[in-house]
């Protein structure tokens, strides 16, 4: 059922949500773990593992932002399914490693009381990192210029999103860092849908279906149409001239 390359996309989705996962954990539970410094280091991580993964899957690392390319049909429906659990995955054993290497375990940061501040912070939050990552996939970016603007955009949703909520913009992500409630999944969903669908309806240019899974068919020479030529008229054959007799 599935060959190498589909065990590839799923690994390196897997990867890429423990390391974002390893890397946040990481900077949140050190010194300097405001939510400034967070954000500086997920814009980091989310926009160098593009030019690392993104050959392989897309490097979505991110449960919304496959349902946001799920609605636009830049995923189909199997592919999205185990891409999101395999982010799922990625940050529980991101967590598990943390928990063992720190030898403590971590408690759950998240209010147990619905707040409808958190839900929209974080809905917010994630609307303009979708928005960019849809920009990016729609204008067909690649190298440095992906890498700053999918970074910047997740750095500026999890800073806006922080005022209210633990500005995480990542289901997973909230899972792996045990922030985890209803709030951290309903609000970066919805906020995906209207991120990714509008900048698709509004701004949509050429389709590109991932990151950078297109390169293959980029790379391949267009084949010129050959221009219809029209068979030659055969000339008509001269009737010999019949001489007058006298």
């Amino acid at each position: 059922m599935f060959g190498r390359k589909k065990l590839a996309m799923i690994v390196a989705e897997f990867l890429g949500s423990a390391i974002l996962t390893s890397v946040v954990l990481a900077v949140s539970k050190s010194a300097v773990g405001l939510p400034y410094f967070v954000a500086i280091a997920a814009g980091v991580t989310f926009g160098v593992l593009p030019l690392i993964i993104g050959g392989m899957s897309g490097a979505h690392i991110n449960p919304v932002v496959t349902v946001g390319l799920w609605t636009v049909r830049k995923i189909q429906t199997l592919e999205a399914v185990v891409y999101i659990a395999a982010q799922f995955l990625g940050a529980v054993v991101a967590l598990r490693l943390y928990v063992y290497l720190v030898d403590q375990s971590i408690k759950n940061t998240a209010n147990k009381n619905f707040d409808w501040r958190v839900l929209v912070a974080e809905m917010v939050g994630t609307f303009i990192f979708t928005f960019g990552v849809a920009s990016a996939i729609y204008q067909g970016m690649k190298g440095l210029r992906l890498a700053v603007t999918v970074g910047t955009s997740l750095f500026l949703g999890m800073v806006v999103a922080a005022v209210a909520s633990n500005g995480l913009v990542n289901p997973a992500l909230a899972l792996g860092v045990q922030s985890w409630n209803k709030e951290y999944v309903i609000g970066p969903i919805v906020g995906a849908l209207v991120g990714v669908n509008l900048y698709a309806i509004l701004f949509e240019g050429p389709s590109v279906r991932l990151w950078t899974t297109s390169k293959a068919a980029a790379s391949r020479p267009a084949v010129a149409s050959k221009p219809v030529v029209k068979p030659a008229t055969k000339a008509r054959a001269k009737k010999p001239a019949t001489r007058r007799k006298r």
